[in-house]
């Protein structure tokens, strides 16, 4: 079932995003954002720009720009934390905008070895700390 724009989470751009996440910067086709919540250190979502819901609704040339993005994600998030492993996850259920997580995993950490949680709410950070993990995701993009 496809949410209405304007009940969109991603495209009402309201103080219920600003909440959960912090915008780091527009990419090619998309916006990305640090989650507040970082038990998975350097956690970060991919929001397709447009109110698409699935990967089949793209053209080839919007699906690969996408995953681009997507992808220097993942490297800039690799470069600046180290992590053992990455995963992706591109769900929909209650919010249908396309967006993908980027969710770097630490060998000796929460959940290593399972699926992440997507809102475990263990651990958040002070301003500074949020500017500091932005600004060296932004140095890898």
């Amino acid at each position: 079932m496809k949410t209405p724009v304007s009940e969109c989470l991603y495209c009402q751009n309201n103080e219920t995003l600003n909440t959960l996440m912090i915008k780091i910067c527009d990419l090619e086709v998309s916006r990305l954002f640090l989650f507040r919540e970082q038990s998975y250190p350097g956690r970060c979502n991919v929001v397709f720009n447009d109110h698409s819901v699935d990967f089949h609704e793209l053209s080839e040339e919007e699906r690969n720009a996408f995953m681009r993005d997507v992808a220097r994600t993942g490297k800039a998030i690799a470069e600046a934390f180290n992590p053992d492993k990455i995963n992706y996850g591109a769900y929909g259920d209650k919010i249908s905008h396309l967006h993908m997580h980027v969710v770097p995993k630490y060998k000796d950490s929460f959940s290593f070895g399972g699926v992440f949680e997507m809102n475990p709410g263990k651990v958040t950070l002070n301003d500074a700390e949020y500017s500091g993990m932005i600004e060296k995701i932004k140095a890898g993009l």
